[in-house]
């Protein structure tokens, strides 16, 4: 069996790449682009990707390709109903982000909520010397106890939010649908979470449904100016109407970890306004604790010896 894994260099250095246990041809790239993936996997049985993309055209040039192994649970650069047509069976990795992208999320809202950001650039600055007191008050601080968080999303990773929301004395609710006619038990209506929660955070998939999902239309529903949080996927908030809301004062502050496009062209509209003491960008990273992504590994290779046996795992 011959496995190609088309880009090494998106897991992290620190973890240990283990092969599967039979016997096997291994053959690894670093990185590999959308134009380069057709004659890499021209010969491979089982294919692992995190975001390099395996389209159609590409399948049609492996006719021994029999398994495609997702190292991410988003399975967006696969052409799945190809996958389907020829046989191919895809698999992708769950639940090991259920600490490390909930506590990213709460970083990014203790540090915006706190002003951690703009006290720290102050400090640099020497406001601290020149204010003439022990203490200065540049920068709004909202303690997050009898807050209301607003979830976008109640999978595995929007209930541990929630969670820890709880945990910290917050007010947690879980958004319908947009489109939804009915309000299902334990979810809130769509435009009552927007209008109500203190703090607005999304753990969904991008799908065609859920793109764009926050335009201005939906910001200028947030009577309480919001946090806006997105540790999910970029595509889901209109960026171009997120600096917008930002400019208006129709949210207090934005803390993103993804992107519509990644890395981000240079005319997105968030790269303009970094500097902003309300607005924190990390680079896709909520993911990537040492410890979720030696799990999320594990589970790659798990999915695997699990095909070759014949009891294929976490098929999508």
């Amino acid at each position: 069996m011959k496995i190609v894994f088309l880009d090494r260099d998106t897991i992290g250095p620190s973890v240990t790449i283990t092969r599967p246990a039979f016997a096997h041809e291994w053959v690894e790239y670093g990185k590999t682009a959308a134009e380069d993936v057709a004659e890499r996997i021209a010969e491979a049985d089982v294919v692992i990707t995190n975001k390099a993309p395996v389209r159609e055209q590409a399948m049609a040039s492996a006719p021994n390709l029999k398994m495609i192994a997702v190292a991410a649970t988003g399975y967006d650069v696969i052409d799945l109903s190809a996958a389907k047509a020829r046989g191919i069976v895809v698999s992708n990795v769950r639940g090991y982000a259920v600490n490390t992208v909930p506590e990213h999320t709460f970083a990014l809202i203790f540090a915006l909520r706190r002003s951690i950001i703009g006290f720290r650039q102050d400090v640099i600055d020497g406001e601290w010397q020149r204010a003439n007191q022990f203490c200065f008050f540049n920068h709004p601080i909202k303690d997050l106890a009898g807050s209301t968080l607003g979830i976008f999303g109640r999978g595995t990773l929007g209930q541990s939010v929630g969670r820890i929301g709880e945990a910290l004395g917050m007010k947690v609710v879980y958004a319908a649908r947009k489109d939804a006619s009915e309000v299902g038990p334990g979810y809130t209506a769509f435009n009552e979470v927007l209008e109500t929660a203190d703090i607005i955070t999304f753990h969904m998939p991008l799908t065609p449904q859920t793109r764009d999902l926050i335009r201005l239309e939906e910001f200028r529903r947030m009577k309480k100016h919001p946090l806006v949080i997105n540790t999910a996927r970029g595509g889901l908030v209109n960026e171009a109407d997120l600096v917008t809301a930002l400019d208006e004062g129709l949210i207090a502050g934005a803390g993103f970890d993804v992107l519509t496009k990644e890395p981000p062209a240079s005319d997105n509209p968030l790269l303009k306004i970094l500097e902003r003491p309300n607005v924190i960008v990390t680079p896709h990273v909520a993911w990537a604790s040492d410890e979720a992504m030696q799990t999320l590994w594990g589970q790659v290779i798990s999915h695997i010896e699990n095909f070759q046996k014949g009891e294929p795992s976490n098929v999508l």
